[in-house]
């Protein structure tokens, strides 16, 4: 479906176009998602900044997602898998810390050369290079809405239906290129699929972020 990232992001920023954002503001998930993003932000000319949803891993097995949270410090978990678990509310707590201290320093990390930004009242276009279970950029979501932006529109690539029905009631608008019903992975519609670099992120945020 897609050459790259830099693709997928045109592509997205073509559907995006012929409307008004009034304070947009384009928010890329790191890596992959701020190069679709970086696309979208050039067409719309608009500024480019992230949002860094962690993965809360189970204990002793941080693979397995119980959780995610964001940098504002909310986590959401999954309820059921936590109980059948029997993750007790402390280790809750320290996998929580853990995962905000990650989160706290790739933000410093990437945002280093930039300017503390609001995410009140502005239109907000979220990316990601795609999505498959949803659960961070559902935490991405319940932490953009707590910022009380004017408008959050999710903009992605590819995604599974189910998956989009489950994000769909968090936003005010949905754009989804492709949502295949066979979904293993993000990099199967992508003929080129290669880590993304923090220092491609960095030097992106540079060339893109907001300015005071």
């Amino acid at each position: 479906m897609f050459t790259d990232r830099v693709d997928a992001g045109r592509r997205l920023a073509e559907r995006l176009r012929g409307r008004e954002y009034p304070q947009g503001l384009v928010l890329g998930i790191p890596r992959g998602g701020v190069v679709v993003g970086a696309e979208i932000a050039r067409e719309l000319n608009l500024p480019l900044d992230v949002i860094i949803p962690r993965k809360i891993g189970a204990p002793g097995n941080p693979e397995l997602a119980i959780g995610a949270v964001t940098q504002d410090g909310v986590p959401i978990f999954n309820e059921a898998l936590v109980r059948q678990l029997g993750v007790t509310e402390a280790e809750r707590e320290r996998l929580v810390q853990e995962a905000l201290a990650e989160v706290k320093r790739r933000l410093q990390r990437y945002r280093a050369s930039l300017p503390p930004i609001s995410w009140r009242g502005r239109t907000i276009i979220l990316t990601d290079d795609g999505i498959a279970t949803g659960f961070t950029v559902l935490a991405a979501l319940r932490s953009l809405r707590r910022a009380g932006p004017r408008e959050i529109i999710l903009a992605v690539p590819v995604a599974p239906p189910d998956t989009l029905a489950s994000l769909r009631p968090e936003v005010d608008e949905l754009v989804c290129l492709y949502a295949p019903e066979l979904f293993m992975a993000v990099g199967q519609f992508y003929e080129d699929f290669p880590q993304t670099t923090d220092e491609e992120v960095i030097a992106l945020l540079e060339e893109l972020g907001p300015r005071a």
